[in-house]
């Protein structure tokens, strides 16, 4: 995440769609630490989040469930690999059917 600032911008806030009781005291710590607060969504209300309850769906039905992996380095290669031609190579229909390249 603090890769992600440095490329980004800091956010004022993050959404997690998980009461405070599942969120993990290192990443309160560290949102704390950064002045980021977080937002949580209303319980029974993922349309709340959709952005991210999109992106899970697509990641999932595309590629996760379709492999066995042997470690999580293997998903994080993975995962990178098909973010990398998701975002730059796959003909983008809010662009007409065009790439960004």
């Amino acid at each position: 995440m603090d890769q992600i600032i440095e490329l980004r911008g800091k956010p004022a806030q993050t959404h997690c769609d998980n009461g405070p009781e599942y969120v993990s005291g290192k990443l309160a710590a560290w949102a704390e630490k950064r002045g980021i607060t977080i937002r949580f969504i209303q319980l029974g209300k993922p349309q709340q989040n959709a952005y991210i309850e999109c992106h899970n769906r697509t990641v999932r039905y595309d590629w996760l469930s379709h492999y066995l992996f042997d470690s999580i380095e293997q998903v994080q290669d993975f995962s990178t690999r098909w973010l990398l031609t998701y975002n730059n190579e796959r003909p983008n229909m809010a662009l007409g059917g065009t790439t960004l390249r």
